[in-house]
């Protein structure tokens, strides 16, 4: 019988780092949403990648930041979870704008729990070769990083050593995923999330930060899907943002996110938006619940 291999891989990284499309990169497909705007990832997404006899869940947690709202907190204390529960912990930097704050002090942290992690380097395909020795060598702290890595997510570059170093490094295990799953997410919140990706590049800047996206009804036959979702926004100003003149935005949205899902469940999908103003609700339980975030982080 063949001998399996299976672990936990925490990506970390502070906001925009490219965590999502490092990850979906590695599975081979789309897990996690990838947008310009920071904090993009809320939840913890697992993505499930298999190589040969070893099966990985690399987990794309929120960007570590200095969190001010509750949203945040919980965000925050969810990646602080993975990493500390893995059995590995990559800590992502945007070498394209060296050692910012929040990643000093992620790795701040990091060495005051006693935790170790793989220093990853991305956008290298942005970068001067000549800048990024100089930041390996400030970024290198031998008490945290075992291993440094310059990658391109976005391109692939040198990203081959680094799965090599993760599949030797993943210990004897049983899978726990059959080998056509690509994700945990459930449908539901899946679909959510292609919908609240659309949001942001259509809306761009005048995208409102507190915009949420709840997956009402989702109806799966042989041949087509019916779904239904609502976007929430905290004030009558930011629903009219998101509907557009005479409905115009709302529709951009839909049909964006109606092709993209199409073609990810290949069948047809139906997909109908409803845009709610709900004061506040980032200050509702259940939201976190959906998403799995601790509310009282």
């Amino acid at each position: 019988m063949t001998e399996t291999h299976f672990g936990f891989v925490a990506v970390l990284g502070a906001p925009n780092a490219g965590k999502s499309t490092l990850v979906n990169n590695l599975v081979g497909a789309k897990v996690s949403i990838v947008s310009p705007k920071v904090q993009t990832t809320r939840s913890r997404i697992r993505g499930i990648w298999i190589e040969g006899n070893t099966q990985i869940v690399l987990v794309d947690t929120p960007g570590i930041f200095k969190p001010s709202r509750r949203l945040d907190r919980a965000m925050v204390a969810a990646a602080w979870t993975e990493a500390g529960e893995s059995d590995l912990c990559l800590l992502l930097v945007d070498a394209s704008k060296g050692l910012e704050k929040n990643t000093r002090e992620i790795i701040s942290s990091l060495k005051k729990n006693g935790q170790h992690a793989v220093l990853v380097l991305n956008k290298i395909d942005i970068v001067k070769k000549e800048a990024l020795l100089p930041l390996i060598a400030t970024l290198n702290d031998p008490d945290v990083f075992s291993e440094t890595f310059l990658i391109s997510a976005k391109t692939s570059e040198n990203l081959n050593d680094l799965k090599h170093y993760l599949i030797n490094k993943i210990p004897k295990g049983t899978w726990m995923f059959p080998p056509d799953q690509l994700s945990d997410l459930p449908n539901r919140l899946f679909c959510a999330e292609i919908t609240r990706e659309k949001l942001f590049f259509l809306l761009q800047q005048e995208l409102p930060y507190m915009i949420s996206v709840e997956t009402t009804r989702f109806d799966e036959t042989k041949s087509d899907i019916r779904i239904e979702q609502t976007i929430y926004v905290e004030r009558a100003g930011q629903k009219a943002i998101v509907l557009g003149k005479n409905g115009s935005m709302i529709k951009k949205i839909g049909e964006s996110a109606r092709r993209e899902l199409s073609a990810l469940f290949e069948k047809t999908v139906h997909l109908f938006l409803f845009v709610k103003v709900k004061e506040n609700w980032g200050e509702d339980p259940a939201q976190y619940t959906n998403w799995g975030l601790d509310f009282n982080a």
